[in-house]
Formats: C-alpha cells, structure tokens, sequence
C-alpha cells in the first residue's frame, strides 16, 4: 500500500523515466558498447567541454548533503528522506562496483587513447565502472525531490538534470552508456521501495519531525 502511494506521488517523473529507460534499453539492444562509447565521445564543443565538469558535480554526494543541510532548516522529515535515501543507493552502489570491478573507458580503451577525447582537468578513474555512482545519486536526490515538492512538475526539470548528470558521465568517459543507465535504474527503484518503507513510520507524521532548525515548535 504505501508503494501505491510513493507512485501516485512520482507518477509523472515515473512515467517519464521509464519511456526514457525503454529508450535506453533500445539503444543497447541496437548498438554496441563500443559504437555507443564513441558516438558519445565524438560529439564535443568548447562550451560542453567547460559546462559538463559542472553538470557533473551535481551528482556528487557532498551537493547532496548540502541540500539536505538546508531541508533541515525547514523540515526535519524531508532531510531524513532525502539523507537515508541518499545513504542507501550510494552504499549499494559503493557495494556492487568491487563486486563487477569494471574497467572504465579509459582503461578498457586502453590501445585507443589517441582516439580518445579527453577534458583536460577532469581526474580520470580506471576501475569500478559498474555503475555509475554520480548517475544512483542524481536520479535518487531527483526522485526524493519530486516526492517531497507539492508541484509535481518540478519532477520534469529534476529528471532533465539527472538525465544530464549521467550523460556527463559518459561525456567525460568515466563511465560506460550500462554504467549510467544502470545507475539510473537503482537509484529510481531502491528509493521507492525505501521512501515507501521509511515514510509509513508514525513517528515521522508527528509535528516534531515536521518542522525545521528555522521553523520551532509553537509554544502555547
């Protein structure tokens, strides 16, 4: 029951995401890793090369925290769901990347660097490709951000942002078009079943946890 209810509060970004996802799954069932990896890596310009090193950030766990030290200030409930839920994915994720220890691009790519565009500054990683970590983080913070706002349509521009997050994974090759997708996939689905989990807890419908650092509990 309390599924049915995270859904009805996401149904659009949802249904959104998953036509993305069906997308996704198309370009894989067509196209190899390699066409997909370089067909992405061809496709550049000056102002993407500047813009995507910041796009990427997004997905970066300390832009998370931040957020959630600001929710605070206003409601304790919604940090708690955003903080646990960015907890969960990112530890599984960090679990799963040892367990496939995937090689990047730019190992896996090893013999072909010289075909290779590169942005210069960007730290490159070799190991632990699968999944993307940045990619679980952006689309998990967008899911509990669709969930927690009253217009259901910032669920579109949140889901534009993780969608740009993960193709700037692939855009400055630290990780594979499987990686992000896969990423994506985890982020979405654990984050309803935790929401739906976490958010039926009694304590949480209480007026204690729903006020914020800025917003105290009224006194008679």
């Amino acid at each position: 029951m309390e599924i049915k209810i995270v859904i009805k509060q996401i149904k659009q970004f949802l249904i959104l995401y998953l036509l993305v996802f069906l997308g996704c799954l198309a370009i894989k069932l067509f196209f190899s890793k390699s066409t997909i990896y370089f067909t992405v890596n061809h496709w550049h310009t000056d102002f993407t090369d500047v813009i995507f090193p910041y796009i990427t950030d997004l997905g970066e766990g300390w832009t998370t925290i931040f957020i959630c030290v600001v929710v605070v200030l206003f409601n304790y409930r919604n940090a708690l769901l955003l903080a646990t839920s960015y907890a969960l994915t990112s530890i599984i994720a960090q679990i799963i990347k040892p367990i496939f220890n995937a090689p990047r691009p730019i190992l896996y790519f090893k013999d072909q660097l010289a075909n290779i565009h590169l942005i210069k500054g960007v730290q490159m990683l070799s190991h632990n490709s699968f999944p993307s970590g940045h990619t679980v983080t952006a689309f998990t913070t967008a899911l509990v951000g669709t969930y927690l706002c009253r217009s259901k349509n910032w669920g579109y521009l949140f889901l534009l942002l993780a969608i740009l997050v993960g193709f700037s994974r692939m855009y400055l090759s630290e990780h594979f078009f499987e990686d992000v997708t896969a990423g994506s996939l985890l982020g979405v689905f654990l984050t309803i079943f935790w929401l739906a989990w976490l958010d039926s807890r009694k304590f949480l419908q209480t007026t204690k946890w729903n006020r914020g650092l800025l917003k105290p509990a009224k006194t008679n």
